[in-house]
């Protein structure tokens, strides 16, 4: 099939995870580099898939809630574990119909899928493999662009501008409360216009640390309330500082193209660590040590890696098949 011979835009596309915002992010960003509008499904696994998954295989349609039921979409783009199995029995259902794409290491054999797009930090590799060097996502100048016009408040806010991106606990690293201090106490000696995000994760103890030391600044914390700011943060920033835990965070930071700084946790793992190597090889990340440089990079655009492969595969089928 050549390139003329049909438009991505009339493929009907589904995008399914298990509802996670990280992973359904990573999906759309590669749908809205396709220039597709995918319908977005969140499944759950009824058992014994959900406690075996991704490796017991044999799904039924009784597998998934809700169920998953004809016509199938020409692309299937699905990340997370619980997705693995539905990836799996459309392929099989539409007897190799569909095109199903697997976001994230799926920790099984690469070719249950059409094409798998991992980050360089996980350790997957295949012939029908795309390595990216962090997570795709839904960062884009046009997206910023509007950003700044959803949020046109924060140009009022003291030059640099500073977004910190908060985490806090997850399975390999812990936000103390001395690292809470100590980041706090940092935030507040920056000559600098600071536009601060916490997550559920952050914990309240963290967060009072962080209100009460800054209580008395120009810093604008975003308390959860209205409209997420998140693209507005990153739009209008002129750096960014994002704790270790979140790779979603720190690969849609080094999208940007802006200095972006990682602030150090307590823990860490060997697959995190890979991953905070990467950023620094790139030349996007440097850790917080208290103070602002700034620098310039070739920023990431993994999501636009992903379409274009996804963009040669579809290219090369007979249309027959799609």
């Amino acid at each position: 099939m050549t390139d003329d011979s049909f438009s991505l835009q009339d493929l009907n596309c589904w995008i399914i995870t298990e509802g996670i915002a990280g992973t359904e992010n990573q999906c759309l960003g590669v749908a809205e580099a396709l220039g597709i509008k995918p319908t977005v499904k969140r499944i759950h696994l009824r058992e014994p898939w959900k406690s075996f998954s991704p490796y017991l295989g044999i799904e039924q349609f009784w597998t998934f809630d809700p169920t998953l039921e004809l016509p199938f979409p020409d692309l299937l783009i699905a990340s997370g574990r619980k997705s693995i199995a539905a990836s799996r029995y459309i392929k099989k259902i539409s007897a190799g119909k569909t095109f199903t794409v697997q976001i994230q290491d799926p920790r099984v054999p690469p070719e249950q899928f059409d094409l798998v797009a991992l980050p360089a930090h996980d350790p997957t590799r295949g012939d029908n493999v795309i390595v990216t060097t962090a997570t795709p996502n839904r960062i884009t100048p046009e997206r910023l662009s509007q950003a700044k016009k959803d949020f046109p408040e924060f140009k009022k806010i003291k030059k640099p501008r500073v977004a910190v991106l908060i985490g806090g606990n997850s399975k390999a690293h812990t936000l103390t409360t001395d690292t809470m201090k100590k980041l706090a106490k940092d935030l507040k000696n920056l000559d600098a216009g600071l536009m601060i995000t916490t997550s559920r994760r952050t914990g309240e103890e963290n967060k009072k640390i962080l209100q009460e030391t800054l209580k008395d600044t120009d810093a604008h914390i975003w308390d959860g309330s209205g409209k997420n700011p998140y693209f507005g943060f990153l739009a209008w920033a002129d750096t960014i500082l994002v704790t270790a835990d979140s790779a979603s965070m720190l690969s849609e930071s080094s999208t940007t193209g802006k200095p972006v700084y990682m602030i150090e946790m307590q823990g860490g793992s060997a697959r995190l660590d890979r991953l905070h190597k990467n950023f620094k090889k790139t030349e996007a990340v440097r850790i917080f040590e208290g103070k602002l440089e700034s620098w310039d990079y070739e920023p990431l655009n993994d999501a636009q890696k992903v379409a274009d492969a996804i963009r040669q595969h579809l290219n090369k089928r007979d249309k027959s098949t799609i």
